[in-house]
């Protein structure tokens, strides 16, 4: 329950055209405890945390007590709320830090999703409310070594039926929050119809391992693992009931990727920001760099693509909430704002000179951290292919 009042509400400034005064009372009061939750407790100290690439898990209690994880879902929502608003809580997690809203968007898009999506009555009202209090941490085990963006086939992970429980066996790479997850969604090709379906796998269950991912370079605080399946073996009652083929994976990624384009548009912003800062600040030739017309420059063009992708993921997010939100329209978003992205961190960067490369400054944090929101849910060509497919009718995948 939001205890923020209106008059704690402002638009960010960076917001341009102000779009954030589309949404609702009730969601620009969560919005506001959100925003000051993050800069109290979390924007202090991520840096330090980028640095040492470890995850603060004192977080995970006080976005919970937020409402964060549990937004969409009929079983834990706390409020009735829009497709756009939780795009701009999105937005807010990485605009302070991608590797925070990563974190969130795994365990409330990708584990809860799976299981809201794939899982049967029962199996949500069971694992849902565990989710969303952050009693149980959650992951999502779909990439692979040898399978990326060729999931829909290339998946080599295996489950076979035996009695009443499922083996499985294989690996997973890439795989967010899993070096300390309670439970990892593990998508497998069923050894009888070789269709993919979903289990829900306790972390703890035998034959299942993580081994924390070393020298990341981008999005350092959130712990991926490779996990590696030896003959874990799990009941039928784990296996997501509703989830019988990759269509209804893709289901839960369609959820997913246009809040993916929404975090990028916070990621562009929390370095628009730092630079600006900066700019005010900076003296050179005798006056604040922000007086030079070639700094300007640079800042407008930041604040041109800013403008240019909230429009964008705002309109693909009222979509979803119509209900005439299709593949094509997440997948356009994505790959749009994520390009963007790159230009406005490179030239937030540009504006510091030399210091845009020093963790003391945030913009290299949101430098480096793009790279890795520009490669993950669906690269900029398969998104591209999607795309293109859809304008042209003509196919031209592998």
């Amino acid at each position: 329950m939001s205890s923020a009042t209106l008059t704690s509400f402002s638009t960010l400034a960076s917001d341009f055209y102000g779009y954030e005064a589309g949404l609702s009372d009730r969601e620009k009061a969560v919005l506001a405890d959100l925003r000051a939750y993050l800069d109290a407790e979390v924007r202090p100290i991520v840096n330090g945390h980028w640095e040492r690439a470890e995850f603060p898990h004192e977080i995970v209690k006080g976005l919970a007590d937020l409402g964060i994880y549990g937004m969409p879902w009929e079983e834990t929502r706390p409020f009735e709320n829009s497709a756009v608003f939780r795009g701009w809580v999105a937005l807010e997690l990485a605009r302070c830090d991608a590797s925070v809203a990563t974190f969130c968007g795994v365990q409330n898009g990708l584990a809860m999703g799976s299981i809201s999506v794939g899982g049967s009555p029962e199996q949500r009202a069971e694992w849902l409310p565990r989710l969303a209090t952050g009693e149980l941490v959650g992951a999502f085990g779909l990439t692979e070594p040898l399978s990326g963006s060729d999931s829909a086939q290339g998946l080599r992970t295996v489950a076979t039926r035996d009695g009443d429980d499922w083996v499985l066996n294989g690996s997973k790479r890439w795989i967010g929050n899993a070096t300390f997850s309670d439970l990892t969604i593990i998508w497998a090709k069923s050894a009888e119809d070789g269709q993919v379906k979903g289990f829900i796998v306790p972390t703890s269950t035998p034959g299942y391992t993580a081994t924390k991912i070393e020298g990341k370079q981008s999005l350092r605080i959130v712990q991926n693992a490779d996990i590696t399946l030896e003959d874990v073996r799990v009941p039928d009652s784990l296996r997501l009931q509703q989830a019988n083929s990759f269509r209804d994976t893709a289901a839960v990624l369609r959820l997913t990727r246009a809040e993916v384009a929404w975090a990028a548009v916070g990621n562009m912003i929390g370095a628009y920001e730092a630079a600006l800062a900066y700019a005010g600040e900076r003296v050179q030739f005798g006056k604040p760099i922000a007086r030079h017309q070639l700094v300007q420059d640079l800042l407008v063009k930041c604040i041109g693509n800013i403008t240019a992708s909230i429009g964008m993921v705002v309109r693909v997010s009222q979509m979803l909430d119509e209900g005439v939100q299709r593949d094509e329209h997440a997948s356009l978003a994505k790959a749009f704002t994520t390009a963007r992205m790159r230009e406005t961190v490179a030239w937030a960067r540009e504006v510091l000179g030399g210091n845009g490369i020093v963790l003391e400054y945030d913009v290299a944090r949101y430098f480096a951290d793009a790279e890795a929101l520009y490669s993950y849910e669906g690269t900029r060509e398969m998104n591209t292919l999607i795309v293109g497919r859809a304008i042209t009718g003509q196919a031209a995948f592998v």
